[in-house]
């Protein structure tokens, strides 16, 4: 839960305060260059390294079953390589043609996200909507997984300087982000309420409180 809130604000808060920064132009990651991009490469560490963290909790509080293994590996990747991307800064994006070695790999980092993103939810979403203590959420995770998809898609096209959409790029990851994260806020504070014994457990049962 911490993790997804700082990573949204972090980003908000960065590109409205940044001189010449677009928040609508260019991508979160671009907020990792000049002097204060320190903030933004250790909101990548630190977001990442949580998630990861998140994830073991989640194969946990699954145990066994459907995506009990899946769903908690594939947030942990996506951890893993928001965490690595931190360190290799971006190239800006004005660059079209021009690109660093360090901002190839952050590429590939953020490549891996922006993919598993939807399949986590998609994978997840087998498990939560067989799952009681789960089923409440199976139809947003369902929801954003498919949205996801389309909004993946409409970035790689605005990602094309030849676009329509290039000039909105910034925006557009934007609301990736904010879904994503959002949905994990979910997943996470539904999981800390299973944990402090508040609502079913998986065979049904509404736990007793401080129960494991």
């Amino acid at each position: 839960m911490a993790g997804a809130t700082l990573f949204v604000v972090v980003f908000l808060l960065e590109g409205w305060l940044r001189p010449g920064y677009s928040p609508t132009s260019m991508f979160v990651s671009e907020l990792s260059l000049g002097p204060r991009g320190w903030v933004q490469i250790a909101s990548f560490v630190l977001t990442g390294a949580l998630i990861i963290v998140f994830g073991r909790g989640l194969a946990v509080a699954l145990g066994g079953g459907a995506a009990a293994i899946a769903g908690p590996l594939l947030l942990q990747v996506v951890g893993v390589a928001l965490m690595a991307s931190g360190p290799f800064i971006t190239d800006p994006s004005t660059l079209v043609n021009q690109h660093s070695v360090h901002g190839v790999i952050h590429g590939l980092f953020g490549a891996v996200v922006f993919t598993l993103a939807p399949i986590s939810c998609l994978v997840l979403y087998r498990r939560f909507r067989r799952d009681p203590a789960w089923r409440g959420l199976a139809t947003c995770t369902l929801v954003v997984g498919v949205t996801l998809i389309v909004e993946v898609v409409l970035l790689k096209v605005a990602e094309q300087p030849a676009s329509a959409l290039f000039a909105w790029k910034g925006l557009v990851q934007r609301v990736i982000l904010i879904s994503y994260f959002g949905w994990l806020f979910t997943v996470a504070a539904r999981l800390h309420h299973i944990a402090a014994g508040e609502g079913p457990t998986p065979s049904g049962r509404h736990a007793r409180p401080g129960s494991r």
